[in-house]
């Protein structure tokens, strides 16, 4: 290797995945570094529960590196790392049996109203947690991981503008579930 890892692109490092032990390790470890972030805070925002989504989140990458393969052409290797969490979140939420109940978030004050602020988080952490799957997965990819509407569609297999229509229902219920709370703020 005449190069360091970080200049590879995902295709690059991909390929890797077929040549020795060491390398492939090395490889993963590289895609791993990239993507990790993006994946466990994908996992926290759907799931809302820091066990499940550290468990999400391993699993993600495990499942990963098992089926990246000789047959694997995909150029989008965060996409599919998102198809791969989104199994994995939906499988954990069809077999939770309990409701979610709301964590503190860990949060770092930039003002005086820290209070009002960390409640305001959690009334939005709330309201994500009252949107149906699709929508609360469309809104997190979105905001939360920036994902373009394209690649959020490739992410939920689903056109461009069901992916639109998924983000802006998301937001116009939270809008509606915040309303009387907002007015709390303003008063």
């Amino acid at each position: 290797m005449n190069k360091t890892l970080n200049t590879y692109n995902d295709i690059e490092l991909v390929k890797m995945f077929r040549k020795d032990k060491k390398q492939a390790e090395a490889a993963f470890t590289e895609l791993y570094q990239r993507y990790s972030s993006m994946i466990h805070a994908y996992c926290l925002r759907v799931l809302n529960r820091q066990d499940e989504a550290e468990d999400t989140f391993q699993e993600t990458f495990i499942k990963f590196y098992q089926n990246v393969d000789d047959n694997y052409f995909d150029t989008n290797i965060p996409g599919y790392l998102i198809k791969i969490a989104r199994n994995l979140c939906l499988n954990c939420k069809r077999d939770r049996l309990s409701t979610v109940p709301i964590n503190e978030m860990d949060y770092m004050p930039d003002s005086e109203n820290i209070y009002e602020k960390k409640e305001l988080l959690e009334l939005i952490t709330m309201s994500l947690e009252l949107l149906d799957f699709e929508h609360r997965e469309a809104f997190v990819l979105k905001e939360y991981n920036g994902l373009t509407y394209e690649k959020l569609a490739e992410a939920c297999n689903i056109t461009v503008v069901n992916a639109k229509s998924r983000v802006f229902r998301a937001k116009r219920k939270i809008k509606e579930i915040l309303v009387p709370y907002l007015k709390d703020f303003s008063s």
